[in-house]
C-alpha cells in the first residue's frame, strides 16, 4: 500500500513504522490514525515478530493535531458531544490494538512526545526514549481534560499523573521518565535508532508463537489491574470539556492567533474562569 502520513520499512524479522508529518512534528490527524491502523493490519499473521514505532524529524510525535486548519479544532461543537465521545473512543480502540497486536511492539521515543503521542507509547509494549526527550502528557494548552491522564495514573501513579495533567504544558525528560516507570529504558539521541535496532532484533531472535503467549500473559495481568478501563474512561470527561466555555475560548485563540502566539497567551494571562464570571 501506498501511505501519505506513514512509512513501512522491512528489516528482516523487524518493521519500523514511522510517523512520517515531519512538518507538524507528527501530529496525529484522522489519515495518519487511518494509515497506522492499516498498516498495523498488514503486519498481522505475517513473519515479522517485532514492529518499532519511531516518528520522523525532530519529533516522536506532537499529540493529536491542533493547528488553526486541524479537524481537531472545532470538532466537539460542529459535531456534538455524543459524535465527539465516539471519536476519542475510536482512537483508544485504536491504541488498544496496538496493545494487543500479536506481535510485540516498540516505541523508539525522541525530541517531542506530547498528549496523544503519550497515549500511543504508553500502549507500546516497550518504550525505550532518548535522554533529552520532552514529554508531556497534556498538551501546552488545557484543551481538554481526562482523556490522557488516566494511562499515567497506570505508569506512574495518582501523584505524579496529577502533576502532569494539571499543570497544563508539564514536561519532564526521558532521564525522569525512566526513574518515574513510564518508560522502560533510555539512551543518548545520538544512539537511539541503532540501541532499538538491537533490542528488536534481539527479541526477533525467540519464535513468534512464543512472543505471542508471552505478550498475552503479561497482558491479561496489566488488564486484570484495569489498564483497558483507564485508557476509556476519559473519553466522556473530555468530550464534555470539550463543550465547555473556556476550551472553546482556548480553540478561538487558535485559531485567531495561531497555536504558539495562544499558548504563549495563556502562558503569560492564564484562562479565566468564564461561568463564575457571569
Amino acid at each position: 500500500m501506498t501511505y501519505e502520513c506513514i512509512t513501512l520499512e522491512h528489516d528482516g524479522p523487524v518493521v519500523w513504522l514511522t510517523l512520517n508529518r515531519p512538518e507538524r512534528l507528527n501530529a496525529l490527524n484522522d489519515r495518519m490514525l487511518s494509515e497506522l491502523d492499516s498498516a498495523l493490519n498488514t503486519l498481522r499473521g505475517t513473519q515479522n515478530r517485532v514492529v518499532v514505532i519511531r516518528g520522523a524529524g525532530r519529533a516522536f510525535c506532537a499529540g493529536y493535531d491542533v493547528s488553526p486548519d486541524a479537524e481537531e479544532i472545532g470538532y466537539s461543537s460542529e459535531r456534538g458531544p455524543v459524535a465527539d465521545r465516539d471519536r476519542l473512543v475510536h482512537n483508544i480502540e485504536l491504541w488498544t490494538r496496538i496493545w494487543r497486536h500479536e506481535q510485540p511492539v516498540i516505541a523508539a521515543v525522541h525530541g517531542h512526545c506530547i498528549g496523544g503521542g503519550t497515549q500511543l507509547a504508553s500502549l507500546c509494549d516497550i518504550t525505550i526514549v532518548a535522554d533529552d526527550a520532552s514529554i508531556q502528557s497534556s498538551p501546552s494548552l488545557p484543551l481538554g481534560g481526562g482523556y490522557l491522564s488516566p494511562l499515567w495514573v497506570h505508569l506512574v501513579g495518582p501523584k505524579r499523573a496529577k502533576l502532569m495533567s494539571f499543570d497544563a504544558g508539564r514536561r519532564i525528560s526521558g532521564l525522569q521518565a525512566v526513574r518515574w516507570g513510564w518508560a522502560a529504558e533510555s539512551v543518548a539521541a545520538s544512539e537511539l535508532d541503532d540501541y532499538v535496532r538491537d533490542l528488536a532484533h534481539s527479541i526477533a531472535r525467540t519464535p513468534g508463537n512464543l512472543l505471542r503467549l508471552k505478550k498475552e500473559a503479561i497482558n491479561r495481568v496489566a488488564e486484570m489491574d484495569g489498564l483497558l478501563s483507564y485508557a476509556r474512561m476519559g473519553a466522556e470527561t473530555d468530550a464534555l470539556l470539550h463543550l465547555t466555555p473556556e476550551v472553546a475560548l482556548v480553540q478561538s485563540w487558535i485559531k485567531e492567533l495561531g497555536l504558539k502566539a495562544a499558548i504563549q497567551r495563556f502562558h503569560d494571562e492564564g484562562l479565566p474562569d468564564i461561568e463564575d464570571a457571569q
